[in-house]
């Protein structure tokens, strides 16, 4: 079968960089699962992206659908035909419908019942014809926003300026917005012009002769050789950011580096600040010294070529001098405000209309981090930074820095309070207790930055399900489940055992005193452990634990998180062990039988009728006695599969279910109090053995 290249390419006003790759993503995804749906067999799939253009090259597509023979399935055979034996309407019927003759039917067996059936041949048809439906594929891409321009009805990401699509040297016809296809493409808004392309493999090459990489990985590689010429020519080191640089590369179709400098008064800033200045509001990658010092120097990519670099430099120099000149105004300007005057402001801005100020959110955490301080065991001087440091967390979100610059939150908490004469640990904790702030981030390092973090994220949790703000989906707008996941990294790292149930009521008690939401207390407890369930859930499956044996941990309450997930690990090292398969089944066989009890009741050894039951009995006071120590959980999962011999020799000699009603509830207390034991560990029912 014959094969042909196809190119399509969506052109574009620019877009906002953060939606070029997803969006290049998408459309090769979406042309590859319809050709794959029709049955048009494709070799290779290339995208390409640019901030004006979304394209893919598919190489060796077939010029025809595969053709297809299948079995059509029909009526059942005693429909099929008449008591005499003749074909029936509905066999005449179905035979025409499927473009054959009653001659063409036989039967075939499905469960027992025989079914009329005729091979059926379907013609694959040409992919030219087709390929129209490609119209269909662009119209679909969905977009975290959309516009509509002119009298069009289309929302899209932005105003269509051309498309071109080719299969071989044809034009594949339909149009979208009055936008007609065609073999034309646009080069480099201000480099290049309108060129003709006459086949689909000279898309690369052909572009780039009009300032156009359109491989979005050669633009970034491009990028980053620049940066590293740069860095040699002048021995600097140029911290490169990912973010900054997946960023940059989508804002650019043809990159150029170039640095420029700034004043050196102005690092006598923060270093975060004149960083953050630079990458956040002008996208340029900051110098550092080989020792790591941060230096006046800049490098930008402009989107063009080597042309007037010297002027360009000084564009760029005169708009980040300004930026540098506002947040030293700023930071002088906060440096005179007292800490209460802040927190006197916190009063007056409001949180969520629902759930209060800044100032009452404040308050609540600061009464959980106090409730939590006494149950992890902190002095009087560490309860007392603790307390501090929740006071004060949130002064520095009415500075005028933070204002400017909402990604210092917490960081210039920090150096705002040590300049005002609080102690290292409470500064600290200002600005750790938005930690982890994203997935890569690391969690507290002082007990009191952690504390805290734990204290202001369970605060946000709660208080947003209180008044229905609900992860569902791909929906978290309050970024909730990343929260969540802060809180249980968080407790980990410090290994803290504090019973997580526990800590979820500490913070409920505080929202429902506030009269925040209309819930019960039972509801929304219901609501937020099942939550932090799923988010346990998700960390377990990163760290590669079966998920039965996940199941198994979680089957009951959370309670301690390092606990349960050194309990999930110690299961996942031991489930290929010798001996684990009969180990589980047999303190499973306990659990089992256990649920026969109608209420837990004290056992009796004087009802014991057989050595077994006692000399099982003493096992279970013995391991119930080593468990009462601090033992690790691998040394507890030994002290429990322990207890099989015991409970296989039990289970042969005894009937638990005896006709003697006193001696059956005796054995079935027995059962229940071991396999509350086992319980304590995990529901070793969950666990798939073979």
């Amino acid at each position: 079968m014959n094969n042909k290249d196809l190119l399509l390419e969506i052109g574009l006003e620019e877009m906002p960089a953060r939606f070029v790759t997803n969006s290049m993503n998408q459309l090769s995804d979406k042309v590859s699962s319809w050709l794959t749906e029709k049955k048009i067999s494709f070799k290779e799939i290339i995208a390409y992206s640019s901030p004006r253009r979304l394209a893919v090259l598919v190489k060796g597509v077939s010029t025809a659908q595969e053709d297809i023979n299948e079995e059509a399935k029909g009526p059942a055979k005693k429909i099929a035909l008449t008591d005499d034996g003749q074909w029936s309407k509905a066999a005449i019927g179905f035979s025409r419908g499927q473009g054959a003759s009653v001659e063409d039917i036989f039967f075939k067996e499905i469960n027992g019942v025989e079914y009329a059936h005729v091979n059926k041949f379907i013609k694959g048809q040409e992919t030219a014809a087709l390929l129209p439906e490609l119209q269909q594929i662009i119209t679909s891409l969905t977009f975290p926003k959309n516009m509509k321009w002119g009298d069009q009805d289309l929302r899209f990401v932005r105003p269509i300026k051309w498309l071109m699509a080719l299969f071989g040297n044809e034009v594949i016809p339909f149009a979208i917005t009055n936008v007609q296809t065609s073999n034309w493409t646009r080069g480099h808004r201000f480099l290049g012009e309108e060129i003709e392309l006459n086949h689909p493999a000279d898309y690369e090459k052909a572009l780039l002769a009009q300032y156009v990489i359109t491989n979005p990985q050669e633009r970034k590689d491009a990028i980053r050789s620049q940066l590293e010429k740069i860095e040699e020519e002048n021995g600097w080191v140029i911290p490169v950011d990912e973010n900054l640089l997946e960023e940059v590369n989508n804002l650019v179709e043809y990159p150029t580096a170039l640095y420029g400098q700034f004043e050196e008064e102005f690092l006598e800033l923060p270093e975060e600040v004149l960083i953050t200045s630079m990458k956040e509001h002008q996208r340029y990658f900051p110098v550092k010294s080989k020792a790591g010092k941060l230096l006046p120097y800049f490098v930008t990519v402009r989107n063009g070529g080597h042309e007037n670099l010297e002027k360009v430099a000084k564009g760029n120099e005169k708009v980040l001098r300004a930026r540098l000149a506002d947040a030293a105004f700023f930071y002088k300007e906060d440096q005179k405000t007292d800490i209460n005057v802040s927190l006197a402001k916190l009063k007056s801005i409001v949180y969520h209309e629902e759930i209060g100020t800044l100032a009452e959110k404040v308050d609540r955490v600061r009464e959980l981090v106090n409730k939590l301080s006494d149950q992890i065991g902190f002095s009087e001087e560490d309860k007392a930074v603790a307390d501090r440091a929740a006071e004060i967390s949130k002064f520095d979100l009415v500075s005028h820095m933070v204002y400017e610059f909402p990604e210092l939150q917490g960081f210039m908490g920090e150096k705002y309070a040590l300049q005002k004469g609080e102690k290292e640990a409470v500064a600290l904790a200002i600005n750790e207790h938005y930690m982890p702030r994203n997935a890569d981030d690391k969690t507290p390092s002082g007990n009191t930055g952690a504390v805290l973090a734990i204290a202001e994220k369970m605060d946000t949790i709660v208080s947003s399900f209180a008044i229905g703000i609900i992860p569902s989906g791909s929906q978290d707008p309050y970024a909730l489940r990343r929260q969540a996941t802060g809180i249980i990294q968080t407790l980990l790292a410090k290994n803290w055992n504090i019973k997580l149930e526990n800590l979820i009521e500490l913070a409920l008690d505080a929202v429902q005193n506030a009269k925040i939401g209309k819930k019960t207390k039972e509801e929304l407890l219901q609501e937020l452990v099942s939550f932090f369930k799923l988010r346990v859930k998700h960390m377990l499956q990163e760290k590669a634990v079966r998920y039965d044996l996940i199941d198994a941990v979680l089957s009951g309450e959370i309670g301690s998180v390092p606990s349960l997930v050194k309990r999930a690990e110690v299961l996942e090292s031991n489930k290929n062990a010798e001996g684990f398969k009969e180990s589980i089944e047999a303190l499973s066989r306990v659990i089992n039988i256990s649920s026969k009890a109608e209420e837990k009741g004290e056992v009796d050894s004087s009802l014991f009728e057989n050595e077994f039951e006692k000399a099982l009995f003493n096992k279970y006071l013995s391991v119930n006695e080593e468990l009462r120590k601090e033992v690790s959980e691998e040394a507890a999962f030994t002290l429990l599969i322990s207890m099989k011999p015991e409970i296989d020799q039990y289970f042969e000699h005894t009937m638990v279910m005896a006709d003697n009603q006193a001696i059956r509830i005796n054995r079935l207390n027995q059962m229940a109090i071991l396999a509350e034991l086992i319980m304590q560990f995990a529901n070793m029912n969950e666990i798939i053995v073979k």
